[in-house]
């Protein structure tokens, strides 16, 4: 019992004396308490700087910062600013020969858990093991409708090759049509829609071309899904990107520009997987059901004559509607053919020219062309060459065929 009432004694004692005394702890403690604050105040700055260094290199490395990062640097610059104007208050009192004991107190105080707080938070940044983590930009033609032309006799084609991607039981979708017609334009109008509507969680796009490069193909597929290939060989980085692939639930593979048949599983796309669909256009519609084993596939056809005639007033602008230029005009759109690449080609060419230029530019198109190459249309080989002969100089027209 007495062992007891001398507990309950202390106790007590305690908490009749611990309010009296702290406060003059604080008081007595005020130029430690300042001092430490001072000390804690230099390290932080320099922790701040180190992170905002790393914060610095991985923004201009493109990549995104970890949000508990950004509130360290928050709650750093909120107590450097409290720790600030301590400081900064106690200068006007540090010389008084008789000072203030509740302005010590208060200020003493203040600086004591600004330094546990600082303390705290320079513990926080000894556990950033990383400051940032790599994002995969968004493709820009995924966001933007640039170039896009929403031609009405193209809608039927679009909703078709959109319905088909919906059916869950169909993998593999096709697009054909001649060079130049808007093949790309099309699938990539497609993708947009699809992407937005949440048919698909990833959408990704390779172009293949007549010779295709195994590892290009990978590679273009890799960047968008934010992959790095570590393994030399095909058949490695093909294991690699399947595997990649088939963590996507719903995924969508663009092949662009087919000529002839394209081993899937040599890529390591895992066509007939539920939730990898595969979407390729190609010139030949016998290279998509023959040699791709594509369950549907979609013509593109030519514009018709309205929407050749719009398209083309459209580039050129309202000097076509000059009586001396719409005959003229007209005749050309004809030649072209419903082409669109002939018709936006041949329309940059003549904008500016005058009259003389677009008789001489009509003439060109209705002459038989003697170049040809395969799988090329005549008008857009014609108009192609038309835009190169009004190129102004010889050093554009070399750096023309430099770059193809």
């Amino acid at each position: 019992m007495v062992e007891i009432a001398v507990a309950i004694a202390v106790k007590v004692a305690e908490c009749l004396v611990h309010p009296i005394i702290h406060p003059f702890a604080y008081c007595y403690n005020y130029k430690s308490n300042l001092e430490k604050l001072k000390n804690e105040v230099q390290k932080l700055r320099g922790a701040k700087e180190s992170v905002q260094q790393k914060i610095d290199d991985a923004k201009r490395s493109g990549e995104d910062i970890e949000q508990r990062v950004e509130n360290w640097l928050i709650t750093a610059d909120e107590i450097l600013d409290a720790a600030a104007r301590i400081i900064e208050g106690t200068e006007d009192t540090t010389n008084r020969l008789c000072p203030n004991l509740n302005t010590r107190y208060q200020v003493s105080k203040k600086a004591a858990r600004e330094v546990k707080a600082a303390a705290e938070l320079l513990q926080q940044e000894g556990r950033f093991d990383k400051v940032s983590y790599r994002t995969v930009p968004e493709d820009v033609w995924l966001t933007s409708i640039k170039g896009y032309e929403a031609f009405e006799s193209r809608m039927s084609t679009l909703n078709d090759v959109i319905n088909a991607l919906k059916n869950p039981d169909v993998h593999m979708i096709g697009a054909y049509g001649m060079a130049g017609v808007g093949k790309t334009m099309l699938v990539k109008e497609v993708a947009r829609q699809a992407k937005a509507d949440k048919l698909f969680d990833e959408v990704v796009y390779a172009e293949v071309s007549q010779r295709p490069d195994v590892k290009k193909i990978q590679g273009q597929i890799a960047d968008k899904l934010g992959l790095k290939f570590y393994e030399e060989s095909e058949s490695g980085r093909a294991r690699k990107l399947c595997e990649r692939l088939r963590k996507e639930k719903k995924i969508l593979v663009i092949l662009d520009d087919i000529w002839t048949n394209l081993d899937l599983e040599n890529v390591g796309i895992p066509f007939g997987d539920r939730g990898c669909r595969v979407l390729m256009t190609a010139r030949s519609q016998d290279v998509l059901s023959s040699k791709m084993d594509c369950q549907n596939n979609f013509l593109i056809g030519v514009l018709n004559e309205s929407e050749a005639w719009d398209l083309f007033k459209k580039l050129v602008g309202d000097k076509i509607e000059n009586n001396d230029l719409k005959s003229l005009a007209m005749n050309i759109v004809k030649a072209c053919r419903g082409l669109p690449i002939a018709i936006d080609t041949i329309a940059r060419a003549l904008r500016n020219k005058n009259t003389f230029e677009w008789k001489s530019a009509l003439r060109e198109l209705t002459r038989p062309s003697s170049g040809s190459f395969s799988g090329v249309a005549a008008e857009a080989y014609k108009t192609s060459e038309l835009s190169y002969n009004h190129l102004e100089g010889e050093e554009l027209k070399s750096t023309f065929l430099l770059c193809c």
